[in-house]
């Protein structure tokens, strides 16, 4: 059991993206070596065999100018010659792998050094076309011996009274140079594979520094739960890897806030509809059957069933409020847009309205999402108004911004309510006037701002009055050519 657990362990540990990445890492370090090594090998071959034509080369350029120098102060006699060449081969010594043959009436005369490889002596093709050759020829010639590899040779044709006598042949075996670039691969092999072996730690190590924060992201992710959503991740450095901690850091800031007001709405909630429920259960548990007592009670259960009713379609309004299609925006005429609302407000009761306008063009918005905002923050202040009180309604355009505003001349709010009005259900403390809504009307106003890309701003004073303004950017605002 024991033994599958570690297999499947050691599969889970190959499907890890750090191992990935390094096997990729060290799978194009061998593929570059792979290619690398038969290039370097090639090259140096014929680094090799270029430098050893050259050498060949000099050596033949050599015994020409020896022999012209002879050729033109020396009887042309074989005598002659054969002591040239005996002289010749006794001066000079051959790089190692190189040998001089002097042919003469197709006899191998002599050779330096000596003994000649026996495979040079024995092959059915160099020696019997040396022998008879009376042009000169150069070329290379493979041989199936390792000691030997191939052969190269170059040759000068020697003459007496301008008739062929003999042939100059400097011959390169290749075995040498072949060995040497064969310990060169192995060297460059042997150092490659110590550098893929370095690289590939330092990889490791590196790439555990690199994905560490993926891997704090896992663990964090792992121990986030309804119950612990503070959990984030510290942000070091730039790029990409920092750019991830910090877009997840944000993506917990809203889950958090977002799960933080879905359980503070459905506490909320509940809490509203059990007062409700309670009411409609207690008067039906006691209705008697007197008609009376029944038509009293069914008034009673109308009326939390009506607002049982508010309540919900205020909650679909805020839930609405976070879709994308919540607003249908539409080119607003912005004068007749307040002079519609402010025509709407006056009948809702009787107070000293006055409306002021610095105005004129258009803009873009939701139509009856605004004036359902704008006329919440009417019916709040009319709520705290008296009759001889003042409402003012108002709307004014600065370069940036759209600014509705309801200002009254009522009992005003306390400082200490204002940081916590436009929460959900919220209640201001010792309010003498009983309210008919269910807590949610500013709450939406602010919903229905938000998605304009705007805000509620207020400014109040006990005794004074009070100040509700709704603001929207100007990227919502489009102005019309006058």
């Amino acid at each position: 059991m024991k033994s599958v657990i570690d297999c499947l362990n050691f599969r889970n540990y190959f499907k890890s993206t750090r191992t990935r990445i390094l096997l990729l890492y060290l799978l194009t370090l061998i593929g570059v070596v792979a290619i690398a090594t038969p290039i370097f090998q090639f090259l140096f071959l014929s680094a090799v065999d270029e430098r050893v034509r050259a050498d060949l080369s000099e050596e033949l350029e050599k015994f020409e100018e020896s022999y012209q120098q002879w050729n033109a102060q020396t009887p042309d006699t074989k005598a002659a010659l054969t002591d040239f060449i005996d002289e010749f081969l006794a001066e000079t010594r051959p790089e190692d792998d190189n040998f001089h043959l002097m042919i003469l009436d197709n006899q191998l005369h002599q050779a330096k050094p000596t003994p000649l490889p026996q495979i040079i002596q024995s092959h059915p093709e160099l020696m019997p076309r040396w022998l008879t050759l009376e042009t000169p020829i150069h070329g290379t010639l493979a041989v199936d011996d390792p000691k030997i590899g191939s052969v190269i040779y170059k040759s000068y044709l020697l003459e007496v009274n301008e008739q062929p006598r003999g042939l100059f042949v400097t011959v390169h075996l290749s075995a040498g140079e072949r060995a040497e670039a064969w310990a060169a691969v192995l060297i460059f092999i042997e150092v490659a594979c110590g550098v893929i072996l370095v690289a590939f730690l330092l990889a490791w190590m590196a790439s555990g520094q690199l994905l560490k924060p993926v891997q704090q992201l896992a663990k964090t992710a792992k121990i986030i739960n309804e119950d612990n959503l503070n959990q984030r991740l510290v942000v070091k450095g730039t790029g990409e890897l920092a750019e991830l901690a910090s877009t997840f850091n944000i993506m917990m800031d809203r889950v958090q806030t977002a799960f933080e007001n879905q359980r503070s709405f459905t506490n909320d909630v509940s809490h509203e509809l059990r007062t409700p429920i309670t009411i409609i259960q207690g008067h039906l548990d006691v209705m008697s059957a007197d008609p009376k007592e029944q038509a009293e009670t069914l008034t009673v259960v109308f009326s939390e069933l009506e607002r049982m009713k508010r309540l919900v379609n205020d909650m679909i309004l805020l839930v609405k409020a976070e879709q994308d299609n919540f607003l249908y925006l539409e080119e607003i005429n912005l004068k007749r847009f307040v002079q519609e609302v402010f025509s709407k407000a006056i009948i809702l009761a009787d107070r000293n309205w006055q409306l002021e306008i610095t105005a004129e063009g258009s803009f873009w918005g939701d139509r009856q999402r605004l004036t359902g905002a704008w006329m919440n923050l009417v019916q709040n202040a009319i709520q705290h108004t008296d009759l001889e009180d003042t409402v003012e309604l108002g709307c004014a355009v600065s370069k940036n911004t759209l600014r509705f505003w309801v200002r009254d001349t009522g009992e005003g709010i306390a400082k200490g309510d204002q940081q916590h009005i436009f929460n959900r259900f919220a209640r201001v403390k010792n309010d003498r006037r009983a309210s008919e809504g269910v807590g949610l009307g500013l709450t939406i106003v602010v919903a229905i701002m938000r998605a304009h890309g705007g805000y509620v701003e207020l400014s109040s004073e006990v005794g004074v009055g009070s100040t509700f303004t709704l603001i929207c950017p100007r990227k919502y605002q489009k102005e019309v050519d006058q």
